[in-house]
């Protein structure tokens, strides 16, 4: 650690220059900016949200607040963190909110469409696979899908999911111990020796 870095502090995030360039000129209100952004993160934005509120309406309204928010207070992101982690963290605290307020019962058929893309994206390519491990992931509790969807999904570490989760890193990591484990029961075979 050097001398200028406060104790208990860890150093910045590098930031993401194109990223960067493009919030500004959304805070210029550049729309093509915008949708540029829109087009990078709606998608990875929506399989996060999925894991925690489960109906996909609920899902597309907090995605699209989210993205909202990144319009109008495109001035407010410092630069201090990645974007990615400061669009997570808005997603995961509104997703929180509206999981809250909301008075429907979770669709699970919803919950088992959204990660088929980002899991074919991942490279689980066969639909076994796929169906077993949305079925564990939908026994997990929202906190612990949070996590192991940032995690494998979005390979995030730990320490900037702490930061979206607005919680400590040991958390984060007493999280994925649970959920891990939690998943190694659910799956049975092979399966579970990847978790």
């Amino acid at each position: 650690m050097t001398q200028s870095e406060p104790q208990g502090r860890l150093p910045p995030m590098p930031v993401d220059e194109e990223e960067m360039g493009l919030v500004v000129a959304v805070r210029a209100r550049d729309l093509r900016a915008f949708e540029q952004l829109y087009r990078r993160y709606q998608p990875r934005l929506a399989r996060f949200v999925g894991t925690l509120v489960r109906r996909a309406p609920l899902v597309e309204e907090v995605v699209n607040d989210t993205l909202m928010v990144l319009w109008q207070k495109a001035g407010d992101f410092s630069g201090a963190s990645r974007l990615s982690t400061w669009l997570f963290a808005i997603a995961y605290r509104k997703a929180v909110r509206a999981r809250a307020r909301d008075e429907e019962p979770a669709d699970d058929a919803a919950l088992a469409e959204l990660p088929d893309q980002a899991m074919a994206d991942a490279g689980l390519a066969q639909d076994r696979t796929q169906r077993g491990l949305q079925r564990a992931m939908a026994g997990l509790s929202a906190e612990h899908r949070a996590v192991v969807d940032l995690t494998y999904f979005h390979e995030l570490g730990y320490r900037e999911i702490a930061e979206i989760l607005g919680c400590p890193v040991d958390t984060v990591k007493t999280r994925m111990f649970h959920a891990r484990r939690n998943l190694r029961r659910a799956m049975a075979g092979e399966l579970a020796d990847w978790i």
